[in-house]
């Protein structure tokens, strides 16, 4: 069995750190030969004395000095690289089998199009890549003949659980059937979130992540960005992408079939097992993750969200509806509201009021090819910012 080549790219976030957990499972199958981080260097030169890679990426060209003479300290053969252009390089080298594109916003969206153009096996956690660009990204993996394996944890389960051929329709799908812890705020009252703060929207009952996410975990933004890689990535329909709350997070994601069957994946919410299938696929490995205890558990619960106290989404359908740039529109606009919110620059409850007005001013943002659409995302960004001075946080 030849070593898997991967390039772990974000290696330093939550999502690569696991990634590279996994692969130091299993030495006789994976080698991490590339990481890339964009501005912690110290934190990349720390990987790199474990994992000693053949290539190392700091995105922030001023931080090239200290990877470069970091790395010659060590006494490491690895090669120090700077910049989006590398990075992609690296993503496209023929010495690389796996990408794992990691990296947080649209700054991995350039990377994971040239791992796709390139053909390569593409474990997709940049959720930006398919809601900023999702034609885009689709038209490469096709054109390149990449295999794309989502790690996220609900769209992994439902790749898990599709036919093997990946031909929904011909596979008796009715629906896809996202699940959604409900975060921090399961049941409250549209009034009552009136005056909540960051720390109690970051306060994920199950999850630990980073604090953009957890905000959206509370606004169910996350749930409305992964309704819309659905769409793309499994090729379905957004009124036959349904989303219910299941507050234990075990159930990851489940698929609804004609025949009235239903499969669904069930875990622990721990990242490395759809990493470590993800790695391993069509197989499976050891991921580290202990295994589930259903009888412990006890009970699993389900029920319909609140879209009128979580609007935000029913506005992901809503730029599903209008298509073009409007995927893009939100999700930045999102960003800058969410970053707002963490500031205490903007309330909770005008997170989705911000980004509906945005997405009401840029309704007909060209979206022809991926400058257009990055520039969609300027434009968004400016405009989210010029609204934010009319609500007082």
């Amino acid at each position: 069995m030849s070593v898997q080549r991967i390039a772990v790219l974000g290696a330093t976030g939550s999502i690569g750190s696991s990634a590279l957990d996994v692969i130091a499972r299993h030495p006789e199958r994976f080698r991490a030969t590339v990481l890339s981080a964009h501005a912690r260097v110290e934190e990349l030169l720390a990987l790199c004395r474990r994992f000693r890679p053949e290539h190392a990426v700091i995105v922030d060209a001023a931080h090239y000095p200290r990877l470069r003479d970091g790395l010659a300290e060590a006494g490491l053969a690895t090669r120090a690289h700077a910049g989006t252009d590398a990075l992609c390089a690296l993503a496209s080298e023929a010495a690389v089998d796996t990408v794992v594109a990691a990296i947080v916003g649209a700054a991995g969206v350039a990377s994971t199009l040239a791992a796709a153009r390139a053909g390569k096996r593409l474990l997709l956690a940049n959720k930006e890549s398919v809601v900023l660009a999702g034609r885009l990204l689709m038209d490469a993996v096709a054109a390149g003949g990449a295999t794309l394996i989502p790690v996220d944890s609900e769209h992994s389960a439902i790749f898990q659980c599709l036919p093997h051929d990946g031909d929904a329709d011909r596979g008796g799908v009715r629906r896809l059937l996202l699940t959604a812890s409900g975060g921090p705020f399961r049941g409250r009252s549209r009034e009552s979130l009136a005056a909540i703060g960051p720390d109690e929207a970051c306060a994920h009952p199950n999850w630990s992540m980073g604090r953009k996410i957890s905000v959206d975990s509370a606004t169910l933004m996350n749930k409305g960005l992964e309704v819309i890689e659905a769409h793309w990535l499994f090729a379905m329909p957004p009124e036959r992408i349904d989303v219910v709350v299941h507050p234990q997070s075990v159930v990851h994601s489940m698929v609804d079939y004609v025949d009235g069957s239903m499969l669904a994946q069930l875990g622990r919410p721990d990242m490395r097992t759809t990493l470590a299938y993800a790695l391993a696929w069509p197989e499976r490995v050891a991921s580290g993750v202990e295994p589930l205890d259903l009888a412990r558990i006890g009970r699993l619960d389900f029920e319909p969200p609140d879209h009128a106290t979580f609007p935000c989404l029913r506005l992901a359908y809503r730029a599903l509806d209008e298509g073009g740039a409007a995927a893009a529109v939100l999700n930045a606009a999102n960003e800058v509201a969410v970053s707002a919110f963490l500031q205490r620059r903007l309330r909770f409850l005008d997170i989705p009021v911000l980004i509906a007005a945005v997405m009401d001013a840029l309704h007909d943002a060209p979206h022809q090819g991926l400058d257009a659409l990055l520039a969609s995302d300027a434009r968004a960004r400016d405009a989210a910012h010029a609204l934010i001075h009319r609500f007082a946080a």
